[in-house]
């Protein structure tokens, strides 16, 4: 046991370096790794808690270490993870005796580099252990205490306390540490909710209805996507911020609807199965791909109505006539800070300036969509970003200059009953800890009549 344990040790430690070095995805790495390394089943978890733990912390315990590391540049790259890594395991994880993960480190780190660094290793550990770790409370300056506390960069931190507060930016902060539920949408145009958990519970998975969305469902232990029901079309693995996009859009039978950036189709389909199979929706987006991926999940779920296309939504209107669609979704490239539950290592890349450069992209989009709605249609704009620039600014922005468009507050109506309560005119801004799920946007906007 004990040399398949210093195995996921080290598959972590690589794994750790490589997202550090390539400023590769941690769910893409990790997924590769645990087949190319041959992990033991009953490791995989403890594989993945140590991967995204260390990474979902990497400011807190950086601070934490701190004191015990003199000479930091000097240090070999592979070093500070394992540290790190360390730190995790004796801070976080009760079923790791202390002993054991300082023991197991040095052990990684003879077999990585020689005995000085091993002893190096050994003794930041060891001082560590013996004198406890820095108190967070030192830090006096109440957004720079969160970042640390909540390992954010401090930019956001404050960028988020101007725009929501202090209390929910600690709140937002906080539960972006824990680890999301899965959830899925019921395909009701093959199975009712209850049978599909009757299903599910048959097979071996724990899962209940959701609170909020009517179709959705929570799995409380196994993975859904590896289930029969799911490779039999019953069910898609969505998140329930994002089913709420078909919901805003209200969409009746028989009804042209565009998806201007659909990939990988999870809203494409949730639409065509509220069409219950009649009308047209087209799906679009920019990689070849990804265009596939909107096509097998269409006929996963036996869904014939999606045509999907490779097109860059922008130039829309040389495809496709003015007000020739109904109801257009445009679920708009953002800088996903709502998903970083989903994506630890993203709070780490991400820039300040980012922001500003996706709302040009985001108002391009939406000036290249709204010509192709239909006097009297809906425009549905969301993001799985939690930020006014990229949110309420573009929108506002974009029915500044466009006064035949008007904020649609009917859409209050067509939500289901638990999000109500949530929104605000015409718009919503969910936040994770709003109900656990990802933090979105989502504005309903309606072309005048007249």
């Amino acid at each position: 046991m004990k040399g398949n344990r210093k195995n996921v040790r080290e598959t972590a430690l690589e794994l750790l370096e490589s997202i550090e070095k390539n400023q590769a995805y941690s769910n893409l790495l990790l997924n590769h790794a645990i087949e190319k390394n041959k992990i033991d089943k009953k490791d995989i978890g403890l594989l993945t808690e140590l991967v995204y733990g260390t990474l979902q912390r990497k400011l807190t315990l950086d601070f934490y270490l701190a004191p015990f590391l003199k000479n930091n540049r000097k240090l070999e790259p592979w070093v500070k993870p394992l540290l790190q890594l360390t730190v995790y395991q004796m801070e976080y994880l009760d079923r790791v005796p202390d002993r054991a993960a300082i023991y197991e480190a040095v052990e990684i780190a003879k077999r990585h580099g020689h005995k000085g660094i091993a002893s190096m290793v050994n003794g930041v550990l060891r001082s560590l252990q013996r004198e406890g770790l820095p108190s967070l409370e030192s830090i006096k300056d109440p957004a720079k205490q969160i970042a640390i506390a909540t390992s954010h960069p401090e930019w956001l931190v404050k960028r988020w306390i101007e725009q929501f507060g202090m209390e929910k930016t600690k709140a937002m902060c906080e539960i972006n540490l824990t680890a999301p539920l899965q959830t899925a949408r019921v395909n009701l145009t093959k199975i009712t909710v209850e049978d599909c958990i009757k299903r599910l519970e048959e097979e071996g998975y724990a899962v209940e209805a959701s609170p909020i969305v009517p179709e959705a469902i929570k799995c409380l232990r196994g993975n859904l996507a590896s289930s029969s029901a799911f490779k039999e079309g019953l069910l898609t693995i969505q998140d329930e911020s994002s089913m709420l996009v078909a919901h805003a859009l209200g969409v009746q039978q028989e009804e042209n609807i565009l998806d201007a950036c659909a990939a990988p189709g999870g809203k494409s389909t949730h639409i065509a199965e509220k069409l219950a199979n009649t009308g047209a929706v087209v799906s679009l987006d920019l990689h070849e791909h990804k265009v596939k991926l909107i096509s097998q999940n269409a006929s996963r779920l036996g869904l014939e109505n999606i045509e999907s296309k490779k097109l860059d939504s922008r130039n829309v209107q040389e495809h496709f006539e003015q007000q020739s669609f109904d109801r257009i979704l445009l679920d708009a490239p953002c800088s996903g800070l709502g998903v970083m539950r989903r994506k630890p290592d993203m709070k780490y890349t991400k820039k300040e300036e980012d922001l500003s450069r996706l709302q040009e992209i985001q108002l391009s989009l939406l000036e290249a969509v709204a010509p192709l709605i239909k006097k009297g249609g809906t425009l549905v704009y969301s993001t799985c970003t939690v930020d006014r620039a990229e949110n309420q600014e573009t929108v506002q922005k974009f029915l500044e200059k466009h006064p035949e468009f008007i904020g649609d507050s009917s859409v209050k109506d067509r939500m289901p009953e638990a999000i109500r309560p949530l929104m605000n005119g015409f718009d919503l801004q969910i936040l994770p800890q709003d109900f656990g799920s990802d933090g979105f946007y989502i504005a309903c906007i309606k072309r005048k009549v007249d």
